[in-house]
């Protein structure tokens, strides 16, 4: 199996606004990364980013909503989802989550709906693309009692090397994205040092976190490899093992 090239698993392309779709597709290509991962995040996104991944060959998607989009829910979704589902274009039920850094006052909704996700992920046995922002312990322990037989992406992972650590032992895949190649970014430096290799995947967050050497523009999948580059800096060894191990783990997390 080749995996020589890059895996973006968490692009919002569809977000992306100075250039268009096909532009984001041709440069990624021309850095060697050669699928993308486009999650929804509101209702109107899973329409949009389920049309994408049927019309472009090496686009796929997550199905799921944001934490922060939680007062737009109705149990409807969950049909629709199951539905788009039946295509193998859907890899996976995200993001999904709970996100504490700009409103608290919707905690309770965001995990219903946090829980209501994750029992359909495994009803579909697909794996789940989380989001946790400022609330690690609760989207730890949610996973613990109601995840049962999906795969977990801790999305853009933004916890300390002791909470990596403990992701890890459940058998959860780190992704890790720009904010790792940024000079103060001491704790996604060690995370990106001291996790197995065999738990790494490759994101950008685009059209957000843009690595350097573009920090402060907006960010698309084709630099991801910059993220590659710096864990593999980091780690003392080639980018290419970086590419080969992410690669492969999300092959075989995501069933591409």
């Amino acid at each position: 199996m080749d995996t020589n090239y890059l895996i973006d698993t968490h692009s919002h392309i569809n977000m992306i606004e100075n250039i268009s779709i096909e532009e984001v597709i041709r440069n990624a290509n021309e850095n060697n990364v050669r699928k993308i991962i486009v999650p929804a995040a509101s209702i109107s996104d899973i329409d949009d980013v389920f049309e994408l991944s049927i019309k472009y060959e090496n686009i796929y998607c997550y199905l799921g909503i944001h934490p922060e989009e939680v007062q737009d829910w109705s149990d409807e979704i969950l049909d629709k989802i199951r539905d788009y589902s039946k295509s193998n274009k859907v890899v996976g039920i995200g993001e999904i989550g709970l996100d504490y850094y700009w409103d608290k006052s919707n905690i309770e909704a965001q995990k219903e709906i946090f829980i209501k996700q994750i029992k359909l992920a495994n009803e579909l046995n697909l794996p789940m693309n989380i989001h946790d922002r400022e609330a690690h312990k609760d989207t730890f322990d949610i996973l613990k009692e109601y995840n049962k037989s999906s795969k977990v992406i801790m999305h853009c992972f933004s916890g300390s090397i002791e909470f990596a650590k403990e992701c890890i032992k459940e058998g959860w895949y780190i992704a890790l994205g720009g904010v790792v190649t940024f000079k103060n970014a001491k704790k996604m430096k060690e995370v990106a040092i001291e996790i197995p290799l065999d738990k790494l995947l490759l994101e950008t967050d685009a059209p957000y976190l843009t690595p350097v050497p573009y920090r402060g523009k907006e960010n698309q999948p084709a630099y991801v490899r910059y993220t590659a580059e710096e864990i593999a800096n980091l780690r003392g060894i080639s980018a290419d093992e970086v590419a080969q191990n992410t690669t492969k783990n999300a092959i075989e997390v995501l069933n591409l």
